[in-house]
């Protein structure tokens, strides 16, 4: 996700961040740049101000939990840009077209989702996001969150701690960190907490990277209910768009990515019947085309230009056949 700026910064052309595998996601979206590509993660809009000037006659809708993101937005002809979670796009994409704009957007042909967190989140101390920085337990993406990171950190018992450090940050150490925050609380702010996690892993695994890397993204993971929203919000995309129509997903772990890559597969899947079956009967033809054979990964100059890139991993997939489409699609 690419980072969010003032309103007098132009994020497409800021020569401190580029969005992640920029040409890639131009390039996919202009088989469908005749209608409107909506953008579920907008950020500071890098994608999308490269796909608007990239393809005239493309609009974009944007969708962001950050109100930061929506309030600095830049101002675009072609692009709206309102406030919600991206698993909720049907019904954004119903209100938005429900309220009297001129032009009206032009119907849905396409779906990006930059998953993550923004650089602009990472940099902001008070988010609570990055373990360089001092701030607040916080770490919410936007303010539907139901909790923060305090809450979690305070309450969560050593069992729960574990379970979330292990599953959404594959964290091998994730019990003797969990044991040791219980030990440390309360807890004071995000570099008490880095130095807690630091402690608590021994000092060979200490030099690959940042020991408190894992944690921080697990935390964030289950205070704003990442998978699920992601999980949801492919759903959602997949069934909004037409045929023909394109989902474009750049994901930054692990997790996010089989997530991904597990419902293209399905949604491309011709049979659905049980495999020690002689003859199909199901009758089932695939929803989607997988566009990309793997993840695709941003080049080492890319990455030399904006090591945040380094992670990421990108795959499409083209709509085959309408099921439940842009409901201003049906006559």
């Amino acid at each position: 996700m690419d980072q969010t700026r003032s309103s007098h910064h132009d994020p497409y052309h800021d020569p401190y961040h580029e969005p992640v595998l920029r040409a890639e996601v131009v390039d996919l979206f202009a088989p469908v740049a005749d209608g409107t590509i909506v953008d579920g993660t907008f950020g500071g809009g890098g994608h999308a101000m490269a796909i608007l000037e990239a393809h005239p006659t493309a609009w974009v809708l944007g969708i962001d939990r950050d109100p930061d993101a929506v309030a600095n937005a830049p101002s675009h002809r072609r692009l709206r840009v309102v406030r919600g979670n991206f698993a909720d796009m049907a019904s954004i994409v119903e209100s938005v077209r429900s309220q009297e704009h001129e032009p009206p957007l032009p119907p849905v042909r396409g779906v990006l989702l930059d998953l993550g967190i923004s650089s602009h989140q990472v940099d902001t101390a008070r988010r609570g996001f990055s373990y360089h920085r001092t701030g607040p337990l916080d770490m919410r993406m936007g303010p539907d969150a139901e909790q923060d990171a305090a809450r979690i950190l305070a309450e969560a018992d050593v069992d729960e701690l574990t379970r979330i450090f292990r599953t959404y940050g594959e964290e091998r150490f994730a019990r003797r960190i969990a044991q040791a925050i219980v030990r440390a609380r309360p807890l004071r702010d995000t570099t008490h907490l880095a130095s807690v996690v630091a402690e608590a892993v021994p000092a060979p695994a200490r030099r690959a990277a940042h020991p408190a890397r894992r944690v921080f993204q697990a935390i964030r993971i289950a205070v704003n209910a990442e998978l699920d929203a992601l999980e949801r919000g492919l759903d959602a995309g997949i069934d909004l768009l037409p045929e023909g129509g394109r989902i474009v997903v750049i994901s930054y772990h692990s997790l996010e990515d089989r997530i991904v890559k597990t419902r293209f597969v399905a949604g491309a899947r011709t049979c659905t019947c049980p495999p020690d079956l002689p003859v199909c009967a199901c009758g089932a033809t695939p929803e989607l085309k997988i566009l990309t054979k793997r993840a695709v990964r941003p080049s080492e100059a890319e990455i030399a230009a904006n090591p945040r890139a380094r992670s990421a991993r990108l795959r499409a997939a083209e709509k085959l056949h309408a099921g439940a489409t842009d409901p201003k699609e049906t006559p």
